[in-house]
């Protein structure tokens, strides 16, 4: 039986580059793609692959929180997370999430077919080009409890919304929130991240690799 697999990345060259590298491969098949994390959720829903490639850096809904729902979902598939980002902060917080592989966008064809026939077997799978000394330097060091992780998985998404400059009757909107509730959320955000402004509130969400 083929491995199932689902696309979710917002850009289009790197879906269709993919998709012709995986459909080539024996006993894989790619069954659909999405441009955003909440375009992923739902096509997992609708598809029920057995791996999903995310990328971490999408519009609405970055891959992490995507990472976060599809997981919820029954069955739950397997995630791939697959970043330009190399970062002990982004790898920990993909895993963190749930996601069984973390890969750079610069690794070769090889090692992405490898990686994905991994975590459809339920390995653990990290990039040849990750150096484990850095995600456990940064475990040591006591960072590994991001400011992020004091967020709920709402406050979380709605300071995306809100970094990518969404206001707050479109964050209402997409959250199926009321406008006084992202309100309320916001006032929250800026008390639990200690910051005094939304400049200050965009500038965190950058840092930390929301937007």
């Amino acid at each position: 039986m083929s491995i199932r697999i689902l696309l979710a990345d917002d850009h289009a060259v790197v879906r269709d580059g993919l998709r012709a590298l995986l459909d080539a491969e024996p006993g894989m098949e790619v069954v659909g793609s999405v441009a955003d994390g909440r375009e992923a959720v739902l096509a997992v829903k609708r598809l029920q692959p057995d791996v999903v490639v995310m990328d971490i850096n999408m519009p609405g809904l970055n891959g992490i929180e995507a990472t976060r729902s599809v997981l919820e979902l029954q069955p739950p598939p397997q995630v791939l997370i697959l970043s330009m980002h190399g970062s002990s902060e982004h790898i920990y917080r993909a895993l963190q999430a749930g996601a069984r592989g973390y890969l750079l966008k610069e690794a070769a064809g090889s090692e992405v077919v490898g990686a994905v026939r991994a975590v459809a077997a339920g390995r653990r799978y990290l990039s040849e080009r990750i150096a484990d000394t850095a995600l456990d330097a940064y475990l040591a060091e006591g960072r590994a409890h991001s400011p992020l992780d004091s967020l709920s998985a709402r406050e979380r998404q709605l300071l995306q919304l809100l970094a990518e400059g969404r206001s707050n009757t479109e964050a209402a909107r997409l959250l199926s929130l009321s406008v006084k509730t992202v309100e309320t959320y916001r006032s929250r955000l800026l008390l639990k991240l200690g910051l005094h402004d939304m400049s200050a509130l965009v500038r965190f969400a950058i840092e930390h690799g929301l937007v």
